[in-house]
């Protein structure tokens, strides 16, 4: 990613390969001229990323790249043709208005004006072909090709920014030194703990709990409901805090891989077994399982998994909290009186509620009511140590779950991210009700 954010910022010859349009197909405004174009790639990007900036498909892009597909990520330096794409395209037909146009596609006529600059002084739009943002194009939170840390970090601001309601903050650092944000919305005295991309390759969890956040923030601010509960009284009764991702060094791995002078790459590909794609990798990027990591009977999780050495996953480290994110959460949920707390995983759509017969009474119908909210399964879970909400649980005495989203191979197919945030939301929704007064009244009812 360039310094500006936008992947292969540098381009050079621009080559013609396009003919003139039928007129028969001619409508007014901007036609589509297929220019082939060259980028310089920059450390950061991965062809998921060019694609989307250039608004193409990422199957176009690997046939225009066919050496660059084949490599398991790109190197900076590297060029690369694209042919920039337009998007969705509408030609509006005789007597549809602005308005009628915008309500079609599920937008508001000043974001369609907007993203159709090139007609602002023209009120009768019959007949020109528009460019069609996406629906909620106001939103912060979004995935453009993949969702990185780069993309988290830009994404809190804008939210702070936008929302006076959330304060953002840091619990630690990765060991790359990267900070390892917070996100907090509300002030009740009810302490709720959300935590997401634990695991490397579980990266699609980060921005689905970020727009979690944004929509509740939104709703908040624009005197809404939100999954037909108030935010309004979220605000007064509890406090979500929100760590959207503990483990920013596996998700940059994954994503990017160790090209470019990474400073771990020669360790890492011997952990990796010699292989140069990453896209399975779970662990950290010294080759700890972070969900492993936890002191709740730690050394019987380690002799269940029987992995002596770094690697992809299920390798435990040397003893409890070697590794400086497990240690930051455990901290920071020490100088914390949280009631409960989530930490988001893929996939399997399950709720595991329980740790040893350690939970609370409510854990169990609290899960029952998280699955109804989501359209999961609650699952009672054994054979299973050292996670995060294991140790909470043994520690706290208090509700902890692991939450498996989407269904499919790791890292899930984005095309699940919407259906996932509907999900998560709904969860939280439940979670962040629970107890409330508003709750009481309609059970009393």
């Amino acid at each position: 990613m360039s310094h500006d954010g936008q992947p292969g910022a540098h381009t050079y010859n621009t080559e013609t390969v396009g003919q003139e349009p039928s007129r028969e197909n001619q409508v007014r405004g901007k036609g589509n001229d297929m220019e082939l174009q060259w980028i310089i790639v920059k450390t950061g990007d991965t062809l998921p990323r060019i694609a989307s900036a250039y608004r193409m498909t990422e199957e176009l892009l690997c046939a225009l790249n066919p050496e660059a597909s084949a490599q398991p990520y790109l190197l900076a330096g590297q060029m690369l043709r694209v042919m920039p794409g337009t998007g969705r395209r509408y030609a509006v037909p005789p007597g549809e208005s602005v308005h009628q146009t915008a309500q079609r596609f599920g937008l508001t006529e000043y974001q369609l004006r907007e993203q159709n600059p090139e007609l602002a002084g023209i009120q009768d739009w019959s007949g020109c072909c528009i460019h069609i943002p996406e629906a909620g194009g106001d939103r912060i939170v979004n995935i453009k090709g993949e969702y990185g840390y780069r993309e988290l970090m830009k994404d809190i601001q804008r939210l702070e920014a936008r929302y006076s309601c959330i304060q953002s903050g840091s619990i630690g650092t990765s060991v790359m030194g990267k900070e390892l944000p917070y996100l907090r919305i509300g002030n009740g005295p009810r302490h709720v703990h959300v935590n997401a991309s634990v695991h490397a390759n579980e990266w699609l969890t980060s921005p689905v709990l970020m727009r979690c956040v944004e929509e509740y923030a939104a709703a908040y601010h624009s005197d809404e409901m939100w999954h037909s509960s108030d935010p309004k009284r979220w605000m007064q009764e509890t406090t979500l805090w929100a760590v959207p991702m503990v483990n920013p060094d596996g998700v940059e791995l994954v994503q990017e891989g160790v090209v470019n002078h990474h400073m771990y790459a020669s360790r890492l590909l011997e952990w990796n077994g010699g292989r140069a794609h990453f896209t399975h990798w779970k662990a950290n990027i010294r080759g700890v399982d972070l969900n492993d990591q936890f002191p709740a009977y730690w050394e019987e999780e380690v002799a269940r998994r029987g992995v002596a050495s770094p690697g992809p996953r299920d390798y435990a480290g040397t003893a409890p909290l070697t590794e400086p994110e497990a240690q930051a959460l455990v901290q920071w949920t020490q100088q914390h009186d949280f009631a409960a707390v989530v930490s988001l995983h893929s996939q399997g759509q399950e709720i595991y509620w329980n740790y040893r017969d350690l939970e609370p009474r409510e854990s169990a119908p609290l899960s029952r009511k998280l699955a109804k909210a989501s359209g999961y399964k609650a699952v009672k879970l054994g054979g299973s140590d050292a996670g995060y909400k294991d140790w909470f649980i043994q520690a706290f005495g208090k509700p902890g779950f692991t939450v498996e989203v989407g269904l499919g191979v790791n890292p899930l197919p984005v095309e699940q991210f919407d259906d996932i945030c509907v999900e998560v939301g709904r969860l939280l929704t439940a979670l962040l009700s629970h107890g409330s007064r508003e709750e009481g009244s309609s059970d009393r009812r």
